[in-house]
């Protein structure tokens, strides 16, 4: 009984890096000053953005494809005004894991839970 609880508590801990690449739900961004960029909110396969700026063209929605650490953003306003191709999830030391936006050549905005 003991070798199959043990067996299972490895098994949950080794999977757990698996459940940790979740990227739905809503994280706040802020750009590469740490000043407060807007809201990503992702579920299934859209995503929302609200800039903290009235009136920028990047704020809307989009579609987006899932990988093993990330997404992609295939359209919509993130990737025509500010040509974020991907979302990246990356350990954080604060809140256990973040999304760092980034263009062809530069990350651009790191996004935490909210």
């Amino acid at each position: 009984m003991r070798r199959i609880a043990l067996i299972a508590v490895v098994t949950a801990l080794t999977a757990s890096p698996a459940f940790a690449q979740n990227f739905t739900g809503n994280w706040a961004c802020r750009d590469a000053t740490t000043a407060k960029a807007g809201i990503l909110t992702i579920y299934g396969l859209v995503y929302g953005f609200a800039s903290t700026v009235v009136g920028d063209p990047s704020s809307g929605t989009g579609t987006i494809t899932a990988y093993q650490d990330g997404v992609s953003f295939d359209d919509g306003n993130l990737r025509a005004a500010r040509a974020i191709q991907a979302g990246r999830i990356i350990p954080d030391p604060t809140y256990g894991t973040a999304i760092q936006l980034e263009t062809a050549d530069a990350i651009v905005m790191l996004c935490t839970p909210r």
